[in-house]
């Protein structure tokens, strides 16, 4: 089916005049095409959502793995931008910094963990998701690193594009500044309109892919706009905390990614667009499963062996959980917070690393760190850095 999703307006970009694009209010018309098959898809979707919803409540310590998840999805999403941090960087930056990383890129993503977190806590103070919010959490994504000069919390108000090396060859040219607030208007009125009677991740994936070609900020769009889909999955009450990261399902398929969103804008084509984006959220939430279930048997696991050391193994254990609270630590980090004397817990730091547990990172800077290693290598999985 061809539609006409928005209409061309004439605008001027660095003495270039281009073609922008200004969607047309939601929901798309004529209607979505829900087929069996997208219907099919999307309830699968929504059973897998439920399932990684009850896995993680059984979890002993389900903060602990919401801490380490939230913090793989900000690098996937950061790397798509083009960061090169790595999940390890990152630990070790939040442990106390240091100079053995490129700091730009690990402080980029530093923010949208806190941007994330940010609007978590407004919405559980019963703060309404807004552009208000919205803003807010773009100001603490900008807050420092690239693009702090940006208009951090602003929507711009300047002609902004996508790809190409100038305006005239770019991919995608969104709205004129002019039009920019009376889009996100409408954007805000959809997320609030429930009579389109439409499927809860099928309007995810419209509201996700008309803030896209929206594109309200000068910079961080696209970090902005995967940060909403996990947030309004808990504000729709379907999570109760954000373990759905779609990020590495997109890096996974960057291009076609990219493909489907412009065929929104050229053809019409939402239905596809859902298809792949529903699709997402499904194998997104099985590997969140998957991998939810993997650390918590490695702790089991792992705890077991420790109970094994005799007399030391309590004092072993308060050292161990540390670790699977932050799977990287320096020495001083661990005697500050198990409490337990300098001497013993590098006793116990021998007794982990001889029961294969840890084991020492050596930076260039030749600080030691100690990292709780196939905690970190599962989770890693999918965030390899592409120099």
């Amino acid at each position: 089916m061809n539609r006409i999703t928005g209409t061309y307006f004439n605008s001027t970009i660095t003495g270039e005049t281009v073609e922008a694009f200004v969607p047309h209010p939601l929901p798309p018309n004529p209607p979505i095409v829900l087929d069996n098959a997208l219907r099919e898809s999307h309830d699968r979707a929504l059973l897998a959502l439920g399932r990684l919803d009850s896995v993680t409540s059984l979890l002993p310590d389900a903060h602990i793995f919401l801490y380490s998840y939230v913090r793989k999805e900000a690098i996937v999403s950061s790397q798509i931008e083009g960061t090169q941090s790595s999940l390890s960087e990152l630990f070790q930056y939040e442990v106390d910094g240091f100079p053995g990383v490129i700091k730009t890129d690990v402080v980029e993503v530093s923010r949208y963990v806190a941007a994330l977190e940010h609007g978590l806590k407004r919405l559980k103070e019963d703060f309404p998701l807004s552009l208000r919010l919205i803003k807010e959490m773009h100001e603490i994504l900008l807050s420092h690193g690239r693009g702090s000069e940006r208009m951090p919390g602003e929507f711009r108000r300047s002609q902004n594009w996508i790809g190409g090396t100038r305006p005239g060859n770019a991919a995608f040219v969104p709205p004129p500044p002019d039009k920019v607030i009376e889009c996100l208007s409408e954007w805000e009125k959809f997320l609030y309109n429930e009579s389109s009677n439409l499927p809860i991740l099928v309007r995810i994936g419209l509201i996700h892919a008309q803030f896209e070609s929206i594109h309200p900020f000068l910079d961080g769009n696209g970090r902005i706009g995967r940060l909403l889909i996990p947030i309004m999955l808990c504000w729709k009450k379907i999570l109760k905390e954000p373990l759905l990261y779609i990020s590495l399902f997109f890096k996974a398929h960057q291009q076609e990614y990219y493909n489907r969103l412009q065929q929104i804008r050229i053809n019409g084509d939402w239905e596809g667009w859902l298809s792949f984006f529903i699709e997402g959220i499904y194998i997104t939430a099985d590997q969140a499963i998957d991998t939810a279930r993997k650390l918590q048997e490695m702790v089991k696991h792992d705890e077991m062996k420790i109970r094994n050391l005799g007399r030391s193994s309590l004092t072993a254990l308060r050292v161990f959980h540390q670790f699977s609270q932050n799977p990287i630590a320096r020495r001083s980090y661990l005697v500050q917070k198990t409490g337990l004397s300098k001497p013993t817990v590098n006793s116990r730091i021998e007794d982990l690393i001889n029961l294969g547990i840890i084991g020492e990172i050596k930076l260039q800077s030749k600080v030691r760190y100690l990292q709780y290693t196939q905690y970190i290598k599962t989770l890693n999985e999918g965030t390899e850095v592409v120099k």
